[in-house]
C-alpha cells in the first residue's frame, strides 16, 4: 500500500471515522510518496488534455503520483474525477503517452469484501 503527502493533507479535513482508517493505514506503511517534478509534470500533462481542470489539480496529482510510484491500482471514493469510466480511460491514454504503463482505478467497494464469510 501506498500513500502519498496529498493524501495525508487531505485527511485533515475528513470525518473522524475516515481519519481512524487512516491511522491503521498509515501504521501499515513504511514511507508516504512525495510530489515529485516527475509527478507534477504528468498531473499537468493530464491538465492540459482538459481530464480534470486546473480547479481539481489535486486530483490529478493523486494519479501522477501513484503512476510515477509503479502501483498497480489506485483505490478512491472520488466517483466525479478519479474512479470515472471515461476518465480512467483518458488518464491511461496520457500514461501510455508519457512512457508510464497504465493503472487500474476502483472505489474501496470495488476491491473489499462486506458482509459476513460462508463456509
Amino acid at each position: 500500500m501506498l500513500l502519498s503527502e496529498l493524501t495525508d493533507a487531505e485527511i485533515e479535513d475528513a470525518p473522524d471515522e475516515v481519519k481512524k482508517i487512516y491511522v491503521k493505514f498509515r501504521k501499515c506503511i513504511d514511507k508516504i510518496i512525495e510530489l515529485s517534478p516527475e509527478a507534477i509534470e504528468l498531473a499537468d500533462a493530464y491538465l492540459k488534455h482538459r481530464i480534470l481542470t486546473c480547479n481539481y489539480r489535486d486530483d490529478a496529482r493523486h494519479i501522477a503520483i501513484a503512476t510515477i510510484a509503479g502501483t498497480d491500482l489506485v483505490v478512491s471514493w472520488n466517483f466525479k474525477h478519479i474512479v470515472h469510466f471515461e476518465k480512467i480511460q483518458k488518464f491511461n491514454a496520457v500514461n501510455i503517452e508519457m512512457g508510464y504503463k497504465p493503472v487500474l482505478i476502483y472505489s474501496p467497494r470495488g476491491v473489499t469484501i462486506y458482509g459476513s464469510k460462508s463456509s
